[in-house]
């Protein structure tokens, strides 16, 4: 890494000795200078963690609950952080000016640029909101609450790295800090079904995570570098003979990506995680963790596979037919009148969102010179990341301390008016229908995408598959307005929401509303150039 200074370094003769000198040109140049302020959206989620960590250990059982605000709290610091961020040339730090082909930022590891701070605002939003939702779940299901919040806030941390890694080793270590602590937080949950959850989603992502490191050395091998920038212009001029071992690399690489996105065929895990976790984790999994794999497999496609762009292109097109196509035809077969069927129906619809997402990244890889279809992506993350953690919410009021059907949502208007109309409001967003125009506009701006790339077949199929959505997302919104046959029973039938979860709904559906109303500010998002 330090090359030219080490250019210094040699024998030298002095009578009959060979001495060798240690001293360098310019020492000063291997120092590194961190840039405190870029770095401090994952720094202070990782501070609070430390934090609320030692302050389990100190305060009695009583107090256990200031653990929660101080999570919150910490979140909502983190959020604020990236405000010095927004104007002005993106900042980046820990760079090694050597790098073979870096130019500015290309030769850092992390780069806080437009990319990273809307995925670093959904990712801390997300994980803030999963704290709200939380705090009531930790009480009534009796869960370990420093364990817990020390455990969401260190899965945050890694979200909020990962979009602004601009290596494959910080990458992959992002991807690990997101995944690890959120095995545990699915295993806290001690009915018997957050084992059987855990396990299968460890084991899932285990395997994920081995192919993908087998991949990136592949790549190093061939390219010679991590940098993601080097890697693209090592990529370009390899041999032909690393060519296939270039390529099977990338191929590797983004299916570890394509593990935490949920995308087939690693989409199993899904609907058993779930609806195994405790319902806050579930949604932290279904926005956040999906957006770390998201932004990952950005960066890893646009930038440093940048000389396979319409091989991966393709292979994300496919891949995003086929997504979207078996999260829809999962949800169709679900029934309603099982326990955990709301749980899993929107679990399976995670898995069709998936696909929506992925098809402006696919089409990055037959976009025209001067065109960013990724803004297409970020800002549908952005939309779904509010719309489903409210969808979420919802289930976990009404389900409180028992599984929960979505014939326990018949009648529900009835018993809690308010309540009813956003999960009415959150479906029909996620079902692109109005009053939902946020959810109208994001599937807009992604078929927008597919179809100024010369992707009309994957446009249609798009088409076919929100047309089929429809079915399932309706049915369920019609149940919570007919009649009940009987009196439903629920655990909090007539009692009033605990005030974080009433001010999470109440914040995801007035987001919801104010983005339906002024979709222009989801246009600021789509406009901008994001690398």
């Amino acid at each position: 890494m330090f090359g030219p200074q080490l250019a210094a370094l040699g024998p030298h003769s002095t009578g009959q000795h060979t001495v060798t000198s240690l001293a360098v040109a310019n020492p000063g140049s291997l120092i590194q200078s961190v840039d405190w302020v870029a770095i401090a959206p994952p720094l202070i989620a990782a501070v609070a963690a430390l934090v609320v960590l030692v302050a389990d250990l100190f305060l009695p059982a009583r107090h256990k609950k200031l653990l929660g605000a101080l999570t919150a709290a910490g979140l909502a610091l983190a959020l604020v952080s990236l405000l010095p961020l927004t104007g002005g040339s993106p900042r980046a730090t820990f760079c090694a000016q050597n790098v073979t082909g870096a130019t500015d930022t290309a030769g850092c590891s992390y780069v806080a640029d437009h990319f990273a701070l809307v995925f670093q605002l959904i990712a801390l939003g997300g994980a803030l909101i999963a704290a709200l939702l939380s705090v009531h779940a930790v009480e009534d299901e009796k869960l370990p609450a420093g364990e817990y919040w020390f455990l969401l806030l260190s899965s945050a941390t890694g979200a909020a790295l990962l979009p602004a890694s601009r290596d494959l080793a910080t990458l992959v270590i992002a991807l690990e800090v997101v995944s690890l602590p959120s095995f545990a937080l699915v295993a806290l949950r001690r009915d018997g079904r957050g084992a059987e959850a855990a396990l299968k989603f460890f084991l899932t992502s285990v395997t994920a995570t081995a192919v993908m490191l087998l991949g990136v050395g592949f790549v190093y091998a061939a390219s010679g570098s991590l940098h993601l920038g080097a890697v693209a212009d090592g990529l370009e001029h390899a041999p032909a003979q690393l060519k296939p071992l270039a390529e099977a690399g990338a191929v590797l690489t983004l299916a570890g990506f394509a593990f935490k996105v949920a995308a087939v065929p690693f989409h199993f895990w899904v609907p058993d995680t779930y609806t195994g976790a405790p319902l806050p984790v579930a949604g932290y999994l279904s926005v956040v963790g999906k957006a770390a794999g998201l932004s990952g497999l950005a960066l890893a496609t646009t930038i440093a596979f940048r000389p396979y762009a319409h091989t991966w292109g393709l292979v994300l097109a496919v891949l995003a037919a086929v997504t979207m196509t078996a999260g829809n035809a999962g949800a169709l077969r679900q029934r309603f009148d099982t326990r955990y069927s709301a749980v899993r129906l929107l679990a399976w619809s995670s898995i069709g969102q998936a696909g929506y997402l992925l098809v402006p990244l696919a089409a990055a890889g037959y976009a025209p010179t001067g065109t960013d279809p990724l803004g297409a992506t970020a800002a549908y993350a952005l939309i779904y990341g509010v719309v489903n953690l409210g969808a979420f919410g919802v289930v976990a009021a009404v389900g409180r301390k028992a599984g929960t059907s979505v014939d326990d949502f018949r009648g529900l208007f009835a018993r809690r008016r308010w309540t009813a109309l956003a999960l009415a409001f959150f479906l029909l967003c996620l079902a692109g229908l109005p009053p939902g125009v946020v959810g109208l506009f994001g599937k807009v701006v992604v078929f927008r995408a597919a179809v100024d790339s010369g992707l009309g077949w994957l446009a249609v199929v798009m088409a076919v598959n929100v047309a089929i959505a429809l079915y399932y997302y309706l049915l369920w919104t019609a149940r919570l307005f007919v009649p009940a046959g009987e009196p439903a029973v629920t655990a909090e039938a007539g009692r009033r929401l605990p005030a974080p979860l009433a001010a999470t709904l109440g914040l995801t559906a007035g987001a919801t509303v104010v983005l339906s109303v002024a979709p222009q500010l989801v246009l600021q998002v789509v406009g901008g150039t994001l690398f």
